[in-house]
């Protein structure tokens, strides 16, 4: 039997899920850095931006009582990769401590906002 499970923030309608659970996988959709009232945060702060849009990645697990040592792969995006990559990826480490998902860092020309600099989806098991 086929379990389904969405969520979505009401922040705007994009036509996606924020989550999406199909029995015990949980896909994310890119995260980026935006607050819980949709304003953008972190402008020309890579720091800022990273951070934020980890936090709404755990937002969206939570949403499914799970935490981010149930993330099984991570995709982040970053325009100005060779910049911002090292930044990223010490404040990845940080936030997943020692759990080890799969995962990819790709640099990109641009992304849905001229401000972003940063955009983060994955993939987490979720029960047993």
């Amino acid at each position: 039997m086929t379990t389904i499970q969405t969520y979505n923030h009401d922040l705007w309608d994009h036509g996606i899920s924020q989550g999406y659970c199909v029995n015990n996988t949980l896909y994310i959709s890119g995260q980026f850095s935006h607050n819980a009232e949709g304003s953008f945060v972190g402008e020309g702060d890579i720091q800022a931006q990273v951070l934020q849009t980890l936090e709404n990645l755990d937002t969206v697990l939570a949403q499914f009582d799970v935490t981010r040592s149930n993330l099984a792969y991570v995709e982040i995006y970053l325009t100005q990769a060779q910049k911002h990559g090292e930044t990223a990826i010490e404040l990845f480490k940080q936030y997943i401590g020692e759990h080890r998902p799969a995962g990819s860092l790709i640099g990109v020309s641009y992304l849905a906002f001229p401000e972003q600099w940063v955009e983060i989806r994955g993939v987490a098991h979720v029960g047993s």
